[in-house]
């Protein structure tokens, strides 16, 4: 059956279903913006992360240059250190060298320092006796202090704390020294007077010298017992073994 314009139902028997669908309305397209708004949200991420991990690292070159300072300060105390170490001996007046030129110049250059710096102090001056070159310990203690000083102000190693030391014991000791042993001493009396007794000359003598053998053979062997008796004042040879365990 067709309807009054002669056209046929949708559906009718024997007909051709004409009804076409309608497509669903499109979607917007995403922006561009939408598309990057993830992978730049994560670099952010990734960006303050780094920076949070790098904040702790800002003062590393201050501590480094620290570091280095305190590196080379132990480096020149370890040398200064080093130096005072490898400082050569002071010349020894006792043990001096034979030659008389040698032994003149030790003299000589004692004697200087000796008018530069030690008179300077009034307690030097006043311990040092006029005969103090005839006095051969008076000679020795003067010799070291004179390099002492030398090593405190001009050697290698020379340093505030060495002047100290210099000033504050050494000196002092050393003036302390020679007005004991020969502060009352002048030149008189080394003059030979009559009725005087001979003043000592050359080389003291050591005493038992002729019964250290004695001496060295009891120790290496038989220490732990009572010592051989010594020979009586005056007596020549060796030690009197009696009361000696046998």
């Amino acid at each position: 059956m067709s309807n009054q314009n002669g056209h046929r139902p949708p559906g009718a028997p024997g007909g051709v279903d004409r009804t076409v669908s309608t497509p669903p309305p499109p979607t917007a397209a995403a922006s561009d913006d939408d598309g990057w708004a993830g992978p730049v949200a994560g670099l952010a991420r990734l960006v303050d992360g780094l920076r949070r991990d790098l904040n702790p690292l800002t003062g590393l070159p201050e501590r480094v240059d620290e570091l280095a300072s305190l590196v080379a300060g132990l480096a020149d105390a370890l040398a200064a250190s080093t130096s005072r170490r490898q400082a050569g001996p002071a010349p020894s007046w006792l043990l001096a060298p034979t030659d008389p030129q040698k032994a003149a110049e030790l003299l000589d250059g004692l004697a200087g320092w000796l008018g530069v710096v030690f008179l300077r102090y009034p307690d030097g001056a006043a311990a040092l006796p006029e005969c103090w070159c005839w006095h051969p310990d008076v000679v020795e203690e003067l010799l070291w202090l004179m390099h002492a000083w030398s090593a405190a102000y001009q050697g290698p190693a020379a340093s505030v704390g060495l002047a100290g030391d210099w000033h504050d014991r050494q000196r002092p000791g050393v003036v302390r020294r020679i007005r004991g042993a020969a502060g009352s001493c002048s030149r008189e009396n080394h003059q030979t007077r009559p009725g005087r007794p001979p003043l000592p000359t050359g080389a003291p003598t050591v005493p038992a010298a002729d019964e250290l053998a004695v001496i060295a053979g009891r120790w290496a062997t038989d220490r732990d017992h009572p010592a051989p008796e010594p020979a009586s004042t005056g007596a020549a040879g060796a030690i009197a073994h009696e009361g000696a365990r046998p």
